[in-house]
């Protein structure tokens, strides 16, 4: 079983990468490129012996708790078989 963990930037945080890279995008003949928004993804294994229910749970707590800051970043995870 595997984990994906998407984590980005809350919509009311400054992105200035996303920004330069809007701004790239824009001079290299883009320009209705209107917003970036730069992020992290995590993809992670999961034991065969772990039950969905228990890896969905730690899985969770560990986005909430290691991967993300809860003050400036959401994250979504999607638990893959």
């Amino acid at each position: 079983m595997r984990a994906r963990v998407f984590v980005t930037l809350k919509s009311t945080v400054l992105d200035p990468q996303g920004q330069t890279v809007r701004s790239a995008l824009q001079g290299l003949g883009y320009p209705g490129i209107e917003d970036v928004r730069q992020g992290k993804y995590f993809e992670i294994a999961i034991a065969a012996a772990i039950a969905p229910e228990q890896a969905r749970k730690d899985i969770e707590t560990i986005a909430q708790e290691v991967l993300a800051n809860p003050v400036i970043e959401d994250y979504r995870i999607e638990i893959l078989d």
